[in-house]
């Protein structure tokens, strides 16, 4: 089999993308769905395994990261200037809803990385997804406020996914009063965070959490997660 390069690669896994969502909604992200991809593509089964080892899995993430694209592009031309933080971030989640054309796609991908051995690569996905709309938003944190912020975005994030596959109203929306209800319940617990900062009598309460951040260097991997902690070297 002839090598290819890292950009060719990335072009037939893109080819394989296109071909498999065809597939995917009747199929699922399964070897069905894969083997029908390849052969629509015309690539050879012995290359096409070599760019995706995992087949269907590949693609699926494949297609995750694909939106992540999408919404980036999406909120590098969005008008923010005049928007509170909260209303970027609902945004931001929004625009990465508003890319997939097809709900079945995502509802067989939150059917695929449900499984076991799968549910660390779904978890990736989430994690990578917020941070890159932290990154987008200028997000400037370190220590632990970069780990909590990126966490409690993945729990509204995966929140409002399975309220919106489920949502059949106009516009899709009950999905974002959904969104909006949970990042207010967010700005509440960071209102409360904030208070036991300024606080002498609670602020000790921090000292732990504070330290434990201060000597783990934050992942900045897409596929990094919580609690995959790294010492300083």
């Amino acid at each position: 089999m002839p090598e290819t390069s890292d950009t060719q690669s990335a072009d037939l896994k893109e080819t394989l993308l296109d071909a498999v969502l065809l597939h995917v909604p009747f199929d699922g992200w399964t070897q069905v769905s894969f083997d029908a991809a390849v052969a629509d593509s015309g690539l050879d089964p012995t290359l096409a395994r070599a760019i995706c080892p995992r087949g269907a899995v590949d693609l699926a993430l494949a297609f995750h990261a694909r939106g992540d694209s999408q919404m980036l592009d999406r909120i590098a031309g969005a008008e923010f200037a005049n928007m509170r933080f909260r209303d970027k971030i609902a945004a931001a989640v929004r625009f990465r809803l508003e890319v997939v054309a097809d709900k079945e796609l995502v509802r067989r991908g939150v059917t695929l990385f449900s499984l076991p051995q799968y549910a660390g690569d779904g978890a990736g996905a989430i994690w990578g997804t917020c941070g890159l709309i932290w990154q987008a938003l200028g997000d400037t944190s370190e220590d632990v406020n970069w780990y909590t912020k990126r966490a409690t975005l993945a729990g509204v994030y995966s929140a409002t996914v399975l309220y919106w596959l489920g949502d059949d109203t106009p516009d899709h929306q009950a999905t974002w009063e959904f969104l909006d209800r949970r990042i207010e319940n967010v700005m509440q617990i960071e209102k409360l965070k904030a208070q036991v900062r300024d606080n002498a009598l609670l602020k000790p309460l921090l000292a732990g959490p504070n330290w434990l951040a201060s000597v783990i260097r934050a992942p900045k991997a897409a596929d990094d997660l919580p609690g995959s902690v790294r010492p300083r070297r």
